[in-house]
């Protein structure tokens, strides 16, 4: 009898960090890669038995017209990120994903995103029309595929801000705003109510708006479902989580922290555009002060250099007070391939999510909080806390009865 799968539906299939996510499983199931970089294979979490690679299928919704394998390629060519051989022996995994690709919607998405749309996205002009046709997409990979369960993670390009204060607090009545033509929502947040209305589970691994709002995170309760974001947290954020605690805890004071990014996929390209650049840039600032208690002088750039490709290089500088009030400075340089470490932690949401669900946890996965530069309710930014909030999670998991815990 086969063994029941779970479905990964990736929102942004065909970009650099789905693109890797993709490439990474197929290696995986197939034996051709170890599993460095992920935080579930690590000893600690073995216990908790995470799915099999081999029992994830995935799918995803598209804005552009491309596919999976002339994706992996150019960061072949362009970024020197994959290895050639490794990309052609999961070719045949790639284009099966490519056949379960489906339209998504470019409602509300931001200039600089809509520009790479291909004529063939639907424009439909009632938000619940398209709410409906991204659960049609989900129910039918649900069905053609036999899942017992659908996780959907957000890996798409970051939206411009949105003032999430405008929005009801409750389900009931951020659903009118659905039937209403200038309904302000984002398509990350479409994307979050067709996910969580259907059941699934939804993780918000961008900056976008997704499933914040507190109507939709109650939209999740209601369905007895489980979401998590938003804004994976893969390089000069997490170094930041993991030094601010450092002056702190030594009473330190920081007077300034400046941040300098550069780096030339997708992803900069979209954040070159000022609308779409402050959401990230938002995210990226916030931790400082709540680790610091205080709020230092800070500065962030991001800047697009299209020739670094998927190469994403941070210069930091940290001027701080020492004994007698002497200044000092700390400068960090920080290179790594952006997708390629996004793409571990993307499965690694996915392994924690699925276990969650078959633990019955519902609502706000908080525990996730390590994997986030702006985690869903809660004030926790240090790393190290936030780790252990994970490691309290799977001891929790450990003592619980077997009998509470659904099979493999």
């Amino acid at each position: 009898m086969m063994k029941s799968r779970i479905g990964v539906w990736l929102i942004g299939a065909q970009g650099g960090v789905a693109t890797t996510t993709i490439v990474g499983w197929a290696a995986l199931q197939r034996g051709l890669a170890h599993e460095t970089g992920l935080v579930s294979a690590l000893p600690l979490f073995a216990h908790l038995k995470p799915l099999p690679w081999d029992r994830l299928v995935f799918a995803g919704h598209e804005i552009r017209q491309t596919r999976l394998y002339d994706e992996a390629m150019q960061l072949v060519r362009q970024s020197r990120a994959l290895d050639p051989s490794l990309v052609e022996a999961v070719r045949p995994d790639l284009e099966a994903v490519d056949a379960r690709i489906r339209p998504g919607t470019v409602w509300q998405v931001g200039p600089a995103i809509e520009k790479l749309a291909s004529p063939d996205v639907p424009r439909e002009t009632s938000v619940r029309q398209i709410i409906r046709r991204l659960q049609a997409d989900l129910a039918a990979f649900v069905r053609a595929e036999n899942l017992e369960h659908l996780v959907v993670v957000h890996v798409a390009s970051t939206e411009p801000p949105f003032e999430e204060g405008l929005l009801p607090s409750q389900w009931e009545e951020l659903e009118k705003l659905l039937d209403q033509a200038d309904c302000p929502l984002p398509a990350s947040s479409l994307y979050a109510i067709a996910a969580l209305d259907s059941g699934h589970s939804y993780i918000n691994f961008t900056p976008s708006l997704g499933s914040r709002p507190k109507a939709i995170s109650e939209l999740a309760r209601l369905r007895n479902t489980r979401h998590m974001g938003c804004d994976g947290k893969t390089g000069e954020t997490l170094l930041k989580s993991v030094l601010a605690p450092m002056f702190a805890q030594r009473h330190l004071k920081v007077m300034s922290w400046v941040g300098h990014n550069i780096f030339g996929n997708m992803d900069g390209q979209i954040l070159d555009d000022p609308r779409h650049k402050q959401t990230k840039l938002a995210s990226k600032d916030r931790l400082l002060g709540e680790i610091l208690g205080y709020r230092p002088q800070t500065h962030i750039s991001i800047e697009y250099i299209q020739s670094l490709g998927d190469w994403k290089t941070a210069w930091d500088h940290v001027h701080f007070q020492g004994f007698l009030g002497t200044p000092m400075v700390l400068q960090f340089i920080w290179q790594g391939c952006d997708s390629l470490l996004a793409a571990p932690l993307v499965l690694d949401l996915v392994r924690f999510t699925e276990l969650a669900r078959r633990r019955g946890q519902t609502g706000t996965l908080t525990f996730l909080a390590s994997f986030f530069k702006s985690p869903y309710e809660t004030a926790e930014h240090r790393f190290d806390r936030q780790y252990q909030m994970l490691e309290t999670w799977a001891q929790q998991v450990q003592a619980a009865s077997p009998s509470t815990q659904q099979s493999l």
